[in-house]
């Protein structure tokens, strides 16, 4: 059963673990279907908030509980709550539950001081936030201890995904090269010498990763990203590429110059590159894809997305999370006092 099955990890999952000889259940709250899943995927209507339409969606049981929507305590609970009914689990984490060795983490990245600096690689031995209500990371981080808490009553492997990219994403990191091509938009600022890496996940190795882990339980929390790290540099040229279109690049010695002026969804002051030797080790792991081999279906989905809208509407999440990405005025103004 897949649970936050036409979501964008879930669609590729439920297409994976069909293709692997799964009777797979595909559970949404509008109990919809992908277009590209086999017939033979079953369809079922429930709300993962909602205990009783979860339980009454596992039914007699499941074999494995693929979940992508689980953030925190509570839904950890609830998934054990099922234990009976359920052989093991595979459940969606997130890279930001890491902190350094100075307690910095994703959460503190706004303070003075406060972007963490993580080991490169970084590795699954990482500590992590103190679990609590206070964040996204900090609700990962409870809804990790929990399941790996649960042991052998409910096996879980929890996969912690880096900058998830692909069609159906509600936060496209890739949407600040598109709209500035589409834009017409010639130059580009990027800060910290346009070196900024922070490690990119496909849809496709991650379903990958799901797929493998559905096949031999256990209880585990593994790093879930490409086999490379783009630069932001790297990233922005790609899309260029895909897109058709040259851009000169202003490079910065160090951080934006103001919230609005080049600070974009990758730019940080230090790499965030994760290590996949556990994945490899314990499910004998290998990337199906690599982040430019997929590039242009992720471009054409956020151009489709877009058309004829602003990009506010078409992407409210990343309004909310990142503000106001195109800020052309200040830009101009900046380079202009540039002389460039």
């Amino acid at each position: 059963m897949v649970v936050g099955a036409t979501g964008q990890i879930g669609r590729a999952a439920v297409t994976a673990l069909a293709g692997d000889g799964w009777e797979v259940t595909a559970v949404s709250r509008g109990g919809g279907r992908d277009e590209s899943w086999p017939a033979q995927v079953r369809t079922a209507r429930a709300d993962r908030d909602d205990d009783a339409a979860l339980a009454a969606a596992v039914g007699d049981g499941c074999e494995v509980l693929v979940d992508m929507v689980a953030y925190g305590p509570a839904h950890a609970r609830q998934l054990v709550s099922l234990a009976d009914r359920v052989g093991s689990a595979v459940v969606v984490s997130s890279i930001s539950v890491y902190e350094d060795g100075k307690g910095r983490n994703f959460d503190t990245q706004g303070e003075p001081d406060g972007f963490p600096e993580y080991p490169v690689p970084l590795t699954e031995e990482q500590r992590t936030v103190t679990p609590g209500d206070t964040s996204y990371s900090t609700r990962k981080a409870g809804l990790e201890r929990e399941l790996l808490a649960a042991g052998e009553r409910l096996p879980t492997t929890l996969l912690r995904a880096g900058a998830i990219h692909g069609p159906h994403c509600r936060t496209p990191r890739e949407l600040y090269f598109v709209k500035r091509n589409l834009d017409g938009r010639t130059r580009r600022v990027l800060p910290f010498g346009g070196q900024s890496r922070f490690h990119p996940a496909s849809v496709h190795n991650i379903a990958e990763l799901i797929r493998l882990a559905a096949a031999q339980p256990g209880t585990r929390a593994l790093n879930a990203v490409d086999p490379q790290a783009p630069t932001v540099a790297e990233i922005a040229g790609a899309i260029d590429a895909v897109m058709g279109v040259e851009t000169e690049t202003v490079l910065l010695d160090g951080p934006p110059p103001s919230p609005t002026v080049g600070d974009t969804p990758w730019s940080v002051p230090v790499p965030v590159v994760c290590d996949m030797s556990a994945a490899e080790r314990e499910l004998g792991y290998r990337a199906v894809v690599r982040y430019a081999d997929r590039l242009p279906e992720t471009v054409a989905w956020i151009e489709e997305h877009l058309a004829g809208r602003d990009w506010r509407e078409a992407y409210p999440r990343m309004f909310q999370t990142y503000g106001d990405l195109f800020d052309y005025a200040a830009e101009d103004a900046y380079l202009e006092s540039l002389g460039a």
